[in-house]
């Protein structure tokens, strides 16, 4: 049977941040908070999709904060989806199009159709949604930008609310001076290991542009489903200074508490690896939301992170960094 030509974009790498896209899809405007990450996030995956692209929002801070008064950020289409129904949503669109296409009724290129969503909207009240989009096979991105808590409505605990935390249903107390005594999910293992049709999972920072727009171009020319877990600092949730978002990303990866990494047709490969390690007490201590800890906690943190770095680095073979942090180049 002949293949259908669904004139898929292919997008090229970036080379550098100067060659990066000059036209801005996420504008100035909207309503999110000092120094947001999720909003961060969305400016480099909307620059590195492009024009042809439609977004997907399922209820969360980039909802709420992006869509007040009838008024959004976006230069290129969105939808609103509820936080269980994302993928459902994103199903929908990407199968609409092709019967389109197949009818001769929609002649332009196959559109970049993305479904940002937040930890709760992917691994938590949204993952059934997610989960039957990519067993399905349809050919899109689900990218979780991940702040790590449910902060559109209070700093509730999420289920990628790190091990420590201090949130709303988390306080420190007497039967649990941790406060949020549970280690999180890990998204993309759920991604990897239960989806035989993806073939594309990578993982970003915002402190990383160039390497987070290129891992969002190479999982939009994958034909099907694809999937990307992007760390995006939240000041108002993490309580640090809204001026040192990227200071705190970068610390995440220099310490091990995020891992920057691809998985491509099963093969893994980091794509950033410090000298060294700093100890996860330099990235815990700038956070008001582990003041409360304790030696004996950070220790157990430590002993997390450092099982989970030897874990990945015993599968994956290092790749160089795209391009020097800021910091590097400093």
């Amino acid at each position: 049977m002949k293949t259908f030509n669904y004139k898929k974009q292919i997008l090229e790498p970036i080379t550098s941040i100067r060659n990066a896209p000059r036209e801005e899809m996420y504008l100035p405007g909207h309503r999110t908070c000092a120094g947001c990450g999720p909003a961060l996030n969305y400016r480099l995956t909307a620059k590195a999709a492009g024009r042809d692209t439609i977004f997907i929002g399922p209820t969360g801070c980039m909802y709420v904060a992006n869509s007040s008064y009838l008024c959004t950020p976006y230069a290129v289409s969105w939808i609103h989806a509820q936080i269980t129904n994302g993928g459902a949503v994103t199903s929908g669109i990407e199968a609409g199009y092709k019967i389109l296409m197949r009818k001769g009724k929609y002649d332009g290129p196959f559109p970049n159709i993305i479904c940002m969503a937040g930890d709760g909207g992917s691994v938590d009240i949204g993952l059934q949604a997610m989960s039957a989009m990519m067993y399905r096979g349809h050919d899109a991105l689900f990218i979780c930008y991940d702040n790590e808590a449910y902060a559109n409505t209070g700093i509730q605990t999420s289920p990628t609310t790190p091990y420590g935390s201090h949130t709303t249903f988390t306080p420190p107390g007497k039967e649990k001076p941790e406060g949020q005594s549970l280690f999180p999910k890990d998204p993309p293992q759920l991604v990897i290991g239960g989806h035989p049709l993806v073939k594309y999972v990578a993982t970003a920072c915002i402190s990383y542009p160039l390497d987070l727009m290129n891992k969002v171009r190479k999982a939009l020319n994958y034909p099907g489903p694809t999937f990307l877990h992007m760390l995006c600092p939240c000041p108002k949730g993490w309580k640090f200074d809204e001026k040192r978002t990227l200071e705190i990303g970068r610390l995440a990866v220099e310490t091990g508490m995020w891992t920057l990494y691809e998985w491509e047709n099963g093969e893994y490969k980091l794509s950033h690896v410090p000298k060294k390690y700093q100890p996860v007490g330099e990235y815990m201590k700038h956070q008001g939301r582990f003041a409360h800890l304790k030696e004996e906690h950070i220790a157990k943190m430590q002993a997390y992170v450092d099982e989970k770095v030897q874990k990945l680095k015993a599968v994956a073979k290092p790749v160089a960094a795209p391009i020097p942090t800021p910091k590097a180049k400093a």
